[in-house]
């Protein structure tokens, strides 16, 4: 059979209605269990799958957990891998959907919501989102929310003690000139990277330094300008932290192009802890952040607000930890 097969081939290969299978498939009242026994046995053998808009309109159900997010980059990759695994023997299935942002480059969750939820999902996890004061007919879960106010339950990392270690461990080398590429600016994580980097400064008695901040905004080609500007200053810094892995990569890549070698010239820390991140040319030192477990919190977060529990907390912090590699080294 090259087509999909569809509740009438079912029906006919099992010798009953189309009625009956849609009994049997949905586990209705009805239907004798040889008869089902026998229905299902087909379904297994023509490879049939019920409409999950279609199950949701009967049952008001898919059974289905969605996450949306604005790219699949290693930060959401990484997250999703986490749910999975949390979900893996559960009876949830997976949906993970990426709408277009050409259409709604900020709020893009509201246009993502209102075509799922109440159709194809029972339950949403917003990865890394632009807006959290959104409404749907399904129990949401931000992960790495936005900078405004956050109703919703948020699972996040300590960004804040992160950055600080970073820079401390930084200083800790004998760095005293230390530059940062800082995140996106509506996101609560890049707020506490900042102010993490800022603390841990005045704490040592290092007078802030605006002249070797930039913006890499988490991605690649604003991190390689801010990259460009800072190391093309005539006092570059002898360090930088970037607020993520593929910042802090970009940095190291700038670096090289300038005729510069990492750590000798300059050191380098990132935050996230990606698979490239120890793959790279030059392993990279990292803020280690558990992307996974950010990930499988939330999915726990959102079944349980599904079933119709509160959870407590509905605010939930990850410890983050410093991972040494290569790029880092005391001044030259």
């Amino acid at each position: 059979m090259g087509r999909r097969p569809t509740i009438n081939d079912v029906a006919e290969a099992a010798g009953v209605s189309a009625a009956t299978v849609s009994k049997a498939v949905n586990g209705r009242y009805g239907v004798a269990s040889h008869t089902a026994e026998r229905v299902l046995q087909v379904v297994e053998e023509l490879g049939y799958e019920s409409s999950l808009v279609a199950s949701s309109m009967r049952s008001r159900q898919t059974g289905v957990i969605g996450v949306l997010v604005a790219d699949f980059e290693p930060f959401s990759a990484e997250v999703l891998k986490g749910v999975g695994a949390a979900l893996s023997d559960s009876r949830y299935d997976l949906l993970a959907y990426s709408g277009s942002r050409q259409l709604a480059p900020e709020g893009w969750e509201r246009r993502s919501l209102s075509r799922l939820s109440g159709t194809l999902i029972d339950g949403v996890i917003m990865v890394t989102p632009t807006v959290v004061n959104v409404n749907a007919d399904v129990p949401i879960v931000a992960v790495d929310p936005h900078t405004g106010r956050a109703d919703l339950p948020t699972v996040e990392s300590d960004s804040f003690g992160g950055a600080r270690s970073a820079v401390d461990f930084l200083i800790g080398l004998g760095h005293r000139r230390i530059g940062f590429v800082a995140g996106r600016p509506d996101l609560r994580s890049s707020a506490a990277r900042d102010a993490g980097y800022r603390r841990a400064l005045a704490e040592a008695g290092i007078p802030f330094d605006p002249s070797i901040v930039g913006v890499g905004n988490y991605e690649q080609e604003s991190a390689r300008e801010a990259a460009r500007r800072l190391l093309a200053a005539p006092e570059r810094p002898s360090a930088i932290f970037a607020a993520n892995d593929l910042s802090a990569i970009v940095v190291i890549e700038v670096a090289h192009e300038l005729g510069l070698e990492v750590p000798r010239d300059l050191s380098v820390v990132g935050f996230d802890d990606i698979p490239e991140a120890s793959r790279f040319s030059t392993p990279l030192t990292t803020i280690r952040q558990p992307m996974g477990r950010l990930g499988a919190a939330a999915a726990e977060l959102v079944v349980a607000l599904m079933a119709g529990e509160e959870p407590d907390p509905t605010h939930i912090r990850l410890p983050t930890r410093l991972i040494r590699r290569a790029s880092t080294a005391p001044p030259a």
